[in-house]
């Protein structure tokens, strides 16, 4: 059986393997480093990072920007990497929760996660850590009902949410001086 797109015409071979993928060469700057990538057009950001490049600390959650565990910082600011093909960031800053650490020394905000036990699966809590430094980058006070809004689209399921609020406080406390 043949089949026609637009006078193109190829064998249809069911259940076949496309290894004929559309490719683009970019480059990334991802926790201040530069990468280039001969990446599948079709792959959103997240897969880029965690299969690409072996960021794993981005985590692959429900696929359609409703959870938030995709989160990374682009130019600053959270986004969802699920919802962003890697072309559309070519060029910007991406941060993502393995440049939240400089090198040994862990962030205010994951030193306050890990002493107050504000993770407990963790599965959430790249995104939440994220959501919560780009909130304290512009807001570095931040009240309690601010930290709610900017963590309100950033799901956990273990937690009911108050160490995580006060993980952020204590950062906040914290790096304020």
């Amino acid at each position: 059986m043949r089949q026609s797109i637009e006078g193109y015409a190829r064998p249809v071979v069911k259940n076949e393997l496309r290894r004929d993928v559309e490719r683009v060469l970019l480059t990334l700057d991802v926790n201040g480093e530069r990468s280039q990538l001969l990446v599948p057009v079709h792959k959103t950001l997240l897969e880029v990072l965690r299969e690409d490049m072996g960021l794993t600390g981005t985590k692959h959650g429900c696929e359609l920007g409703e959870c938030g565990t995709c989160t990374v910082l682009i130019d600053g600011r959270p986004q969802l990497s699920c919802l962003v093909l890697p072309v559309q960031v070519e060029g910007r800053a991406i941060t993502t929760v393995e440049g939240l650490a400089v090198g040994s020394e862990l962030h205010p905000l994951q030193q306050a996660f890990a002493e107050l036990g504000a993770a407990q699966c963790g599965y959430c809590t790249p995104g939440i850590l994220l959501a919560s430094r780009a909130l304290l980058d512009v807001n570095p006070k931040p009240t309690r009902d601010e930290i709610r809004e900017a963590l309100a689209g950033n799901l956990c399921r273990c937690t009911g949410y108050v160490k995580i609020l006060e993980a952020v406080e204590m950062a906040a406390t914290r790096m304020a001086g």
